[in-house]
């Protein structure tokens, strides 16, 4: 099996990370995986906001916390009463996709791109995980302020983030592959 083929289907999604930093060039080589992945029509709508610095991001854990209190859906209100609350799993860096509402797939687009960026953090030994929950907190009124702040484009719509950093656990096994997802047409 090649290479690709082993990342592909060794990747899992993380939750526990070292609070070591990943270096600039492995978050280089993440981010230009993004800027490579397919969109329609290469229009590439796309903006990667990376948040590293630890103020911003805990003040983006509590935005997300007061979120899910007040969002009336109950998982989320008791995973924000936990005392341990954090959206991003403590992750050091944290890589938000936005995309020009204006393109002719910028959800699909964005998620193309996001993707591409886990496939290449597992390539380097990084653990990632698709995080969308901020994407309810980026709609809202409290996240306009936010989206401004994190500096993403004007126009621009959030598609999901990630949670990035060096593995603190042992990778996790693989779950079991649903049955009967496939129909092939010859």
């Amino acid at each position: 099996m090649n290479e690709t083929l082993k990342t592909i289907l060794s990747r899992r999604s993380i939750r526990r990370f070292k609070e070591e930093q990943i270096k600039d060039e492995e978050l280089q080589a993440i981010l230009e995986a993004g800027k490579f992945a397919p969109s329609a029509m290469n229009q590439q709508p796309w903006h990667f906001t990376v948040v590293q610095n630890k103020e911003l991001l805990q003040k983006i854990n509590e935005v997300c916390r007061a979120a899910f209190l007040k969002s009336g859906i109950k998982n989320f209100e008791d995973r924000a009463k936990a005392e341990n609350f954090t959206i991003f799993y403590n992750a050091p860096t944290f890589i938000i996709v936005s995309a020009d509402a204006k393109a002719i797939a910028p959800q699909n687009d964005g998620s193309l791109a996001l993707g591409y960026m886990f496939l290449a953090a597992e390539s380097l030994d990084i653990g990632s995980c698709w995080i969308h929950a901020l994407n309810l907190v980026l709609t809202s009124e409290t996240g306009e302020a936010l989206k401004k702040e994190l500096g993403i484009p004007e126009g621009y719509i959030p598609v999901g983030s990630g949670a990035f950093g060096y593995k603190g656990i042992q990778q996790p096994s693989p779950a079991p592959r649903k049955e009967n997802t496939v129909n092939i047409i010859k």
